[in-house]
């Protein structure tokens, strides 16, 4: 299926109901309900074959089949492991999360401030999960990924070295939720390895689908300390790291028991009446289990001394949670991460409802990859969203006026290709105050002429930039990028209410007139000699010439209503306004660099003058198919491609007669489309015959032909 067409059905899928944390979508197709039943009826654990109990699932390097680390590594059961086991013992508490041999404290700190809030932890691990009557050796969780809830199965047999759970492990020795749900992260993201390193805004969007921003709180705001208060009411998500100044720094202690470079949820914020004055405290959670704070209010701290009884928490054992003072915390810690939880997930009606929009995109090399503002040529060519601020804050203690919105940029799937040899691109964002058509991509002229009005905090290599800003009500464009141009990748934008350019703009302009000779009809072969003769006079454009089979593919687009004539009539050329002279001379203004070929960059120039106003993901599929591999198109692939086009709006104009916007195809009429191109790729058609098309999907349908036809 093709990008905009994955992207639709999507959007129905979401439309009626599915890939919401309620109706999750099984990942990789898995049903746990069907998976078990199976299970049960055969008396067979389950062992699954999309992440098998293999070196593969464990990592491909440090913990690669050849590793030390993985030596002596076998996979067991939970009943192998000890005679009672339990899926959660006393519920799901903070000490169920202790480390292991990997680099995933940032994950273990989300999981652990996870167990703060029963609602939403029970989105994360369904119920009616045990070790009981109904075990069938396969359990289940939910994630959140990229703007959709996925159910995702695996089977108990865990990693286990010397007899010990190689990983995370809970303190009590017989229980596995925290395992297996490491476990189930695992495979989505590819292996246990692909975990290693990472932040924990990561784990807490993945746990809660919620939007994360981050502090450093040496520039924190004023009162940081009562937004970490509301932030914590609200049921959001915190976490914390000390940064390090080099490799040498990593996970190394200090003096008095901090972990630089580690990752630790915080889990409380209060103030307690300590001589004669209110102080300010925060409660923080090592998710190794132990190593703690010892300075002031640490574990049995003589400070504890002077505060009344019924405000003493209990906090003496080694269990890695500590109470600090606020002040010290900010002297030691570098950053603290806020993930705020979206409206589905907050079950408080105290809590004020906001909005927020999922968009997928992505960046492909010589289309929709032009980098950050640096490069000035392509930068214009990254996808545009256009975004509408009308609802100004109302908080009466604020002197500021504006609309406060987060905007988050996520890059897909990343860990995934670790494997491969690649890891996160370097990403970032800026803002644009913008007003006009919103299904318009604004050229470079626009951003050579206008300053951002705001921008991502930094361009980073990490999973997400998310900033948050305050703006005057209007209209803004985002433009996402990497750093460096030509970089392969998808992402997900979360704005708040979003303005996504129109699928199709099919007020397309015809491109040839009078091509036809006295008996007013073309043939293939006539139009091959008159195109080649025409092109051949021109020295300054570069062209391998029109071939035979590429005449017939034009002759065959254009005529819809008498294919089988092979010709082209004069009905079907009229209303052209444009010739192979005025295609070339939209061609030669838009060679830029006088090469005699266009760019990518120029390819999109070009057919903008020509009338075709191209969301994101045709001009990609445009460029895998006409582009050569300098990224560079001839005269003659550039004129297929304005012919394809034109063609394929004007199909769906003459069956959509009443201008519905939308149509009914049959399988003859579809049939008659393809019947003079490879007819052995007909199966790869994804659409039902009478199923009803919007303009929108037909246009999926010219996807698939730009990528096939030739």
């Amino acid at each position: 299926m093709s990008g905009v067409a994955l992207t639709l059905a999507k959007k129905r899928a979401r439309a009626a109901g599915f890939g919401t944390n309620a109706n999750a979508n099984k990942y990789l197709n898995q049903d746990y309900e069907a998976l078990r039943s199976q299970c049960l009826s055969s008396g067979q654990l389950f062992c699954d074959p999309a992440f098998p109990a293999s070196p593969e699932a464990l990592g491909f390097k440090e913990l690669g089949a050849n590793s030390y680390k993985t030596r002596g590594v076998q996979w067991k059961r939970p009943g192998e492991l000890c005679s009672k086991p339990q899926f959660i013992v006393g519920g799901a508490t903070r000490t169920d999360i202790c480390q292991g041999a990997l680099g995933d404290c940032w994950l273990l700190a989300a999981i652990a401030s996870l167990t703060l809030n029963e609602d939403v932890l029970a989105r994360v691990v369904p119920s009616n999960q045990d070790f009981g009557s109904s075990y069938a050796g396969i359990f289940h969780f939910q994630f959140w990924q990229f703007g959709e809830w996925v159910d995702v199965v695996i089977d108990d047999r865990l990693p286990v070295k010397d007899g010990k759970l190689l990983f995370v492990h809970s303190e009590e020795g017989n229980e596995f939720w925290s395992a297996l749900l490491e476990k189930a992260y695992a495979k989505v993201n590819g292996c246990y390895e692909a975990l290693s390193g990472g932040s924990t805004s990561e784990g807490f969007e993945d746990f809660t689908g919620g939007i994360a921003e981050s502090y450093e709180l040496r520039k924190a705001p004023a009162n940081i300390f009562q937004i970490i208060q509301k932030a914590l009411e609200s049921g959001a998500l915190l976490g914390c790291s000390i940064d390090i100044t080099s490799a040498a720094d990593s996970e190394a202690i200090t003096r008095q028991k901090l972990v630089k470079g580690h990752a630790y949820s915080l889990t409380g914020a209060v103030e307690v009446h300590y001589r004669g004055g209110l102080e300010k405290l925060v409660r923080m959670r090592n998710p190794w289990g132990q190593v703690e704070w010892t300075g002031a209010w640490s574990d049995s701290s003589s400070e504890w001394n002077s505060v009344d009884p019924s405000e003493r928490p209990s906090a003496n054992a080694e269990d890695g949670e500590f109470w600090m003072a606020f002040s010290e915390f900010v002297r030691q810690y570098s950053r603290i991460e806020i993930c705020t939880l979206t409206p589905d997930a907050i079950t408080s009606d105290s809590v004020k409802p906001w909005s927020v929009c999922n968009y997928s995109g992505s960046w492909r090399r010589g289309s929709t990859a032009g980098g950050c503002r640096n490069n000035a040529y392509t930068f214009w060519m990254n996808p545009q969203f256009v975004i509408k601020l009308d609802e100004e804050d109302d908080d009466p203690n604020d002197n500021e006026t504006g609309c406060s919105l987060v905007v988050g940029l996520i890059q897909k799937n990343r860990r995934r290709l670790r494997k491969d040899g690649e890891d996160m691109h370097t990403i970032g964002y800026a803002i644009y105050e913008f007003q006009g058509q919103t299904d318009v991509h604004l050229d470079k002229n626009f951003f050579l002429t206008h300053a951002q009005k705001a921008r991502s905090e930094t361009f980073i290599n990490l999973r997400e930039v998310s900033t948050r800003f305050r703006l005057p009500p209007g209209e803004y464009l985002v433009v996402p990028s990497t750093f460096e141009p030509n970089k392969d990748g998808d992402f997900c934008l979360r704005p708040p209410e979003l303005y996504i350019q129109p699928e199709v703009d099919a007020g397309f302009r015809s491109l040839f007139a009078k091509l036809a000779g006295p008996d007013m009809l073309i043939s293939a072969a006539e139009l091959k000699t008159i195109l080649n003769k025409i092109i051949a006079k021109r020295t300054d454009i570069k062209t391998d010439g029109f071939s035979l089979d590429t005449c017939r593919v034009l002759v065959n687009l254009m005529d819809v209503s008498s294919v089988l004539c092979h010709k082209l009539s004069h009905k079907s050329l009229t209303g052209f306004p444009g010739s192979p002279k005025c295609m070339s001379a939209i061609y030669k203004k838009n060679d830029l660099d006088n090469s005699g070929t266009i760019s990518t960059p120029e390819l999109r120039l070009a057919l903008k003058e020509a009338g075709f106003c191209l969301n994101n993901a045709i001009f990609q599929l445009l460029v895998a198919r006409y582009a050569d591999a300098d990224l560079t198109i001839d005269f003659d692939d550039f004129v297929a491609c304005l012919m394809r086009l034109e063609m394929m709006f004007r199909m769906f104009k003459k069956i959509d007669a009443h201008n519905t916007g939308s149509i009914e195809v049959d399988l003859n009429q579809v049939s008659q489309t393809q019947m003079f191109h490879r007819s052995s790729q007909w199966k790869c058609l994804w659409f039902v015959h009478t199923s009803s098309l919007s303009l929108c999907l037909f246009s999926c349908l010219f996807q698939w032909l730009c990528l096939t036809m030739v």
